[in-house]
């Protein structure tokens, strides 16, 4: 039996609906386990945005004049998660905003991994991505904006690191 292969997924996503409180797909990157960045696309709104939470993705109605439509980045980005295991930070949330299913087994999500927030005496709480990468790997992300490609990196960087102990 083959190993299966791994991929690391990251969203971003602006506000639609009342007040922009409902996540709609931004941007949607897929790295390897080296890091490389397999798909990072830019997606054309389905819907009015309402804010485009600026202070944290640094987007504004210009990033996406030539951005790819939502069925194509989903398609696509459905293509490249089939049959593999897939590493991410809140994995649910992403999948949610691309409107993908995936089996449970085949994710490695950092946020939910208990020793982690063990580790770090917050069992408990779901930590944010910065948080984990920076106590568990001395490692500083999100300096400026939110990069989805960042993002899936660091999520894989930090699941790798600790693979030994989690399969």
């Amino acid at each position: 039996m083959s190993k299966k292969e791994f991929v690391g997924l990251s969203c971003i996503t602006v506000g639609t609906g009342q007040g922009g409180t409902i996540s709609m797909l931004a941007r949607v990157s897929v790295v390897d386990t080296k890091g490389n960045v397999l798909y990072d696309a830019y997606v054309q709104p389905t819907s009015k945005v309402e804010s485009y939470r600026f202070a944290t993705t640094g987007l504004d109605a210009s990033y996406f004049v030539n951005a790819v439509p939502f069925e194509e980045a989903q398609l696509t980005v459905a293509r490249w998660l089939a049959g593999k295991i897939v590493v991410g930070h809140q994995l649910w949330l992403d999948l949610q905003v691309l409107g993908l299913p995936h089996p449970a087994v085949d994710t490695r999500d950092v946020s939910l991994y208990l020793p982690f927030r063990a580790t770090l005496k917050r069992p408990n709480e779901i930590l944010g991505l910065p948080t984990l990468v920076w106590h568990l790997m001395r490692r500083k992300i999100q300096a400026g904006f939110l990069d989805s490609a960042e993002n899936a990196r660091a999520a894989m960087d930090l699941y790798q690191s600790y693979e030994g102990q989690w399969e």
